[in-house]
């Protein structure tokens, strides 16, 4: 069988839109707070530490890789950061795929095979998801700033079409 890849996406941990803003508004107070205290205060020079080490995370963040998603051969396959798993998913046992939103909360926690309440979640950024359930009624919720992409091509590799 061939390996050829039909969809490929990468998510990471610091580019998600609201805790980056979270973090640009903390480093801004730092740096208001350093400004507005006295100029031999030790406790002011901490605070500019402290708003450039924000901003160099916040960067950091931004090019660290929390899972990539990959479809090919009949499967979906999803890789992590170090120490995780691959984690794959068989679509011959997938009876439903369908595109809703990932969480109704505005704030959610990047995820990466997270089991809980019949469903494993995978997620680090966007407001849909992937939902697929399989013959024994598990549902798959993927995260994805493309979903309807990664539906096309998930639908495409069920029906045996490229």
């Amino acid at each position: 069988m061939s390996e050829k890849t039909i969809y490929t996406e990468k998510q990471y941990l610091g580019r998600e839109f609201i805790p980056l803003s979270i973090r640009l508004v903390l480093a801004i107070f730092c740096f208001a707070a350093y400004a507005l205290t006295d100029p031999g205060d030790k406790n002011g020079d901490l605070l500019a530490v402290v708003g450039f080490a924000i901003l160099i995370i916040s960067i950091i963040m931004g090019f660290l890789l929390h899972f990539r998603t990959r479809v090919e051969n009949k499967s979906i396959f999803l890789n992590g950061l170090w120490t995780t798993r691959l984690v794959k998913i068989d679509l011959n046992s997938i009876v439903k795929a369908e595109i809703a939103p990932y969480s109704r909360y505005l704030f959610n926690n990047p995820v990466y095979n997270l089991h809980s309440k019949g469903t494993i979640r995978f997620f680090a950024a966007g407001k849909d998801a992937l939902h697929l359930t399989d013959r024994d009624g598990l549902v798959y919720i993927i995260g994805s700033q493309h979903p309807h992409e990664l539906l096309r091509a998930v639908k495409a590799e069920m029906s045996g079409k490229l």
